[in-house]
């Protein structure tokens, strides 16, 4: 006579029952597939800039800094990106080979360096994407250039009040204002500015410079990316 397996079970006492139900759960339990570490999920900026430092995220964006342009003060390859909730800085040890206006996916891990928000990224975790979009530049007041503004890509337009000071091969310090309040503008040695040009902008002229909206530990700078960024009306 043949039994079968409920049969048989229903035979056995009631320990062995037992013993016999919890092995096949466990075998049960160990032929499911390893999940593996959970996967980010892909956010806005604007909500990758609030996350914890250490946090793993997934972001996509425009190109508004292409990559090494801020490399000669920052020591590092990396870009920024915006999309329509926010702007960010993504730090990169090697330089890739898309300019402006490039769509690209980053995954990375948030982090704070000289107080400004930035993305920690490498070169396998940067995608780029089909489509192109040249970011229009915010306009703003230098007074207003702060932690709202942070990784954003802002123009300005103010006089010059103070002497330009040269801190190479960093860059340039230049302070202006529009009389909302004092802000510097910081051209980067390696963003390919003219430093006879940089030297006619004497105290009290006016000059309209687009770039982005970052800071150095508690200086806010604007940090223009190309001499197109300077615009020195006569």
């Amino acid at each position: 006579m043949t039994l079968s397996s409920s049969a048989f079970s229903s035979r056995l006492p009631m320990g062995a029952r037992f013993l016999l139900l919890t092995l096949s759960v466990v075998l049960a339990a160990c032929e499911q597939p390893d999940p593996g570490p959970e996967q980010p999920q892909s956010m806005t900026i604007a909500e990758a800039r609030g996350r914890a430092n250490g946090t793993k995220v997934i972001v996509e964006g425009y190109v508004t800094v292409q990559p090494g342009t801020f490399v000669s003060a920052l020591e590092n390859e990396g870009f920024a990106i915006q999309d329509n909730t926010g702007g960010i800085y993504v730090k990169l040890a090697q330089k890739l080979g898309f300019g402006l206006g490039a769509r690209v996916r980053v995954t990375g891990t948030l982090n704070d360096e000289f107080n400004v928000r930035i993305l920690e990224s490498e070169p396998g975790s940067v995608e780029t994407l089909s489509g192109t979009q040249q970011v229009e530049a915010k306009d703003v007041r230098t007074g207003d250039v702060g932690e709202s503004t942070e990784g954003l890509l802002v123009r300005i337009s103010a006089k010059v009040t103070r002497p330009i000071n040269a801190e190479l091969p960093y860059g340039y310090e230049l302070y202006v204002d529009d009389g909302s309040g004092e802000v510097q503008v910081y051209f980067h040695g390696s963003a390919g500015f003219d430093p006879a040009t940089l030297n006619t902008l004497s105290e009290g002229k006016t000059i309209q410079v687009t770039g982005l909206s970052t800071q150095y530990e508690t200086t806010l700078e604007v940090a223009p990316r190309q001499p197109s960024d300077l615009e020195v009306p006569l």
